[in-house]
């Protein structure tokens, strides 16, 4: 196929980001699906246009719309700084007709949608070799798992979307919670059957097995399945492709060896878009900054908060930001890519599932790991619920701003309104889920009724 048949095809692909799911097909003037994965080549082109779109928008990007951005703010991580403009998520007032909610729905099942274009292409296709289709199946699966995992998270109930046939899904109704994650994870499961072993690429941009299975131990300690979360984790972190790094200024590096799965920019001289967004030189922050009561809360020697954390002052105001990613702007060529999953969260998943398992020893091992990377001395928890505390603290100080980590932690350990009613005087209980949006719920009346407080 020539490049611009090629071109055609991510374009079809890409088209429509801000879309609607119920409304968005595939436009009949593009290229047909059977001659779109007639060739490995195209077929893997699509899906590197969807990474794109996912780098670029939607939930996980790494700019101001995405999770990591905007859950930082609607939890306890961020504070807003941007004279001009109020962000709803910062004072937790969110409604049905805030344009932030609204990208996030639609870029998903748009992305959503893209991954089943892939499925059903791929399925339907007898050119593509066997092993190029598996590869290709299976990361399109983990994709469709990954979004709608962010998906329910954050609105509740929702539809869980599998085909690209508009008319079905312009009356699609709404699942509970649990029936999405079986599905994620009978996706997920399918993801590790038909990943490979190894990367495609060198550079992790690609997910493999092990991005599946680190994505599954995540599902399962949500879902209390602390067995099956521990046994996922530790397939993960006794892969020798990961190896752990001590030295936390190499961690967000692109070559990093605890990671397991990465977003390329999008130009070879380009860095992360959290890196250029975070960082600032002067204040006030242009837009986000650390809050205080974040940095003030580390652990005396907690080398975290001296590497992963940076003090601007004017000399009589001091504010932070986020120094994980160090390179606000262009270098020769790329240092840091924006890292999705990485080693720390498996250690921290399993140190969780063997707590509740009642392996405290187990779990205090894989916690003191954590800790003395962070400089700190070994756990002084003996208990069950002091463990457990110091887990979920030490969760606190090594995924900030790391794609909502923070608020699902809130969320799923019933924290929320403690400790959010506590820093956010605009919390309310019901603050937990989003509002679904309005035009959705115009458009299909089958996603009704709104989520209480909307």
């Amino acid at each position: 196929m020539n490049n611009k048949s090629c071109f055609l095809l991510i374009l079809c692909l890409t088209l429509g980001a801000c879309d609607s799911f119920v409304k968005v097909d595939l436009p009949a003037s593009q290229l047909s699906a059977k001659t779109v994965f007639e060739d490995a080549g195209t077929a893997k082109a699509a899906m590197a246009g969807l990474y794109a779109k996912m780098r670029d928008g939607g939930l996980l990007t790494g700019n101001l719309n995405g999770v990591s951005c905007n859950l930082g703010l609607y939890a306890d991580e961020f504070d807003y700084y941007y004279q001009y403009s109020v962000s709803n998520f910062y004072t937790n007032s969110l409604f049905p007709g805030e344009l932030g909610v609204n990208d996030t729905w639609n870029r998903s099942y748009n992305q959503i949608y893209s991954a089943n274009a892939i499925l059903e292409g791929l399925d339907n296709s007898t050119t593509i070799a066997a092993a190029d289709k598996k590869q290709l199946q299976g990361e399109a699966l983990f994709i469709r798992a990954l979004l709608h995992f962010y998906l329910v998270n954050l609105y509740g109930e929702i539809p869980y979307i599998n085909t690209t046939d508009h008319l079905l899904n312009s009356k699609v109704s709404r699942m509970p919670a649990d029936k999405i994650y079986s599905l994620i994870v009978m996706d997920l499961n399918k993801a590790v059957e038909l990943l490979s072993e190894d990367y495609v690429s060198s550079e992790r941009i690609i997910p493999n097995r092990s991005t599946a299975t680190a994505f599954l131990a995540r599902v399962y300690l949500y879902m209390g399945l602390y067995p099956e979360a521990s046994n996922a984790s530790s397939a993960v972190i006794n892969n020798p492709l990961y190896v752990w790094q001590t030295d936390l200024d190499k961690i967000f590096l692109k070559e990093s060896s605890t990671t397991i799965w990465q977003f390329m920019p999008n130009t070879s001289d380009s860095n992360t878009a959290e890196g250029s967004i975070y960082i600032f030189t002067s204040g006030p922050p242009p837009i986000v900054g650390i809050r205080p009561d974040l940095v003030n809360s580390f652990e005396v020697g907690d080398q975290r908060k001296t590497h992963w954390t940076k003090a601007v002052t004017d000399g009589i105001t001091t504010w932070y930001h986020a120094f994980k990613y160090k390179q606000q702007s262009t270098t020769p060529s790329s240092v840091e890519y924006s890292i999705v999953f990485r080693l720390a969260e498996q250690y921290l998943i399993r140190a969780e599932a063997r707590a509740y398992q009642g392996n405290l020893s187990g779990a205090k091992e894989d916690l003191n790991l954590i800790r003395t990377t962070a400089g700190l001395s070994n756990t002084t928890a003996i208990t069950f619920d002091e463990i457990i505390n110091d887990i979920l603290k030490q969760r606190r100080f090594e995924l900030f701003t790391e794609f909502g980590q923070r608020f699902f932690d809130l969320k799923r350990t019933g924290k929320l309104d403690v400790v959010l009613s506590a820093s956010k005087p605009g919390w309310n209980t019901t603050d937990s889920l989003w509002p679904l949006p309005a035009l959705e719920l115009n458009s299909n009346p089958n996603l009704n009724p709104q989520n209480p407080g909307y």
